[in-house]
């Protein structure tokens, strides 16, 4: 997907949908996390490398736009990048789709903060160009 250039598969497991086999909202949070973990680890060695320099990356707020339904046992692409680095706060945007057709969209903001103090600090600079330049499209 232009302007994302990472991305990831889901499949919607039985456990994530409602009665009517309909993928419940909250799961959306969770694939976008899934994500984010995925991209952290690929281009930033992940949350523990985060943690072993003494930070902790806290989530904010986050934002779900449902355009489609998704349902049980269906494959979709989770689309991630992270944009708006800035001081200690950082954001990441999301796109799931289906065979291209767009299913939701979202973001979630998070800050770097102290671990142990949980005082904000300012998101390094090695973590910066990791999760800035790290994933180049094709």
């Amino acid at each position: 997907m232009e302007g994302y250039p990472f991305s990831t598969e889901v499949k919607v497991r039985f456990a994530e949908t409602d009665a009517q086999g309909i993928a419940h909202h909250a799961s959306f949070l969770v694939w976008f996390e899934v994500a984010r973990v995925e991209y952290l680890e690929r281009y930033a060695g992940g949350y523990q490398s985060i943690r072993d320099r003494g930070l902790e990356a806290l989530t904010t707020e986050v934002h779900v736009r449902y355009l489609r339904a998704a349902y049980f046992d269906e494959r979709l692409t989770v689309w991630a990048r992270c944009v708006d680095v800035r001081g200690a706060r950082f954001r990441y945007e999301y796109r799931i789709t289906r065979e291209g057709e767009l299913v939701a969209d979202g973001h979630s903001l998070h800050a770097t903060v102290e671990r142990g103090t949980y005082r904000p600090t300012r998101v390094p600079d090695w973590l910066v160009e990791a999760v800035s330049t790290g994933p180049k499209e094709e």
